[in-house]
């Protein structure tokens, strides 16, 4: 695919966890343009053009950041912390996608700006349907900057 050319960013490290999320789009066709990075350092690399990104566009922004919390090497609170401290990249929405009920991380993730915190339900069903919706939302019915 061609990385300038992004829709949805998807942050997780969890495979399953990012299989079922890519499964959940492509059953409304909103994953056409998906890219899936591992780790928030590949995220921070593909945002802001470095590393294996470098060529990339940077203002070819995605529509929407799906990006969970917990991961190696950078958390999503510092990803989160990043994007929304930078100039060039603040207005992209991002929405949490977590299995963290923690109040604390809610609490700081709105702090941050995010713009919605999901956590994720457990069964296939419910989550599916909960990304088919974040998606349908954010990537038809938002107006983003």
């Amino acid at each position: 695919m061609d990385n300038d050319k992004v829709e949805v960013l998807l942050v997780e490290d969890n495979l399953h966890d990012a299989e079922m999320t890519i499964r959940a789009l492509k059953k409304v066709n909103l994953a056409n343009m998906l890219i899936h990075v591992k780790d928030g350092a590949e995220a921070l690399d593909f945002i802001f053009t470095k590393g294996t990104f470098a060529g990339r566009q940077m203002e070819n922004k995605p529509k929407v950041i799906l990006l969970d919390i917990k991961m190696p090497k950078v958390d999503g609170i510092e990803v989160l912390k990043q994007i929304k401290s930078n100039d060039d990249t603040k207005t992209i929405p991002v929405v949490i996608m977590t299995s963290s009920k923690e109040e604390q991380d809610v609490i700081t993730s709105y702090n941050l700006g995010v713009n919605s915190y999901v956590v994720k339900p457990v069964d296939f069903e419910s989550f599916a349907k909960a990304v088919s919706e974040l998606g349908l939302y954010w990537l038809i019915t938002n107006q983003s900057a």
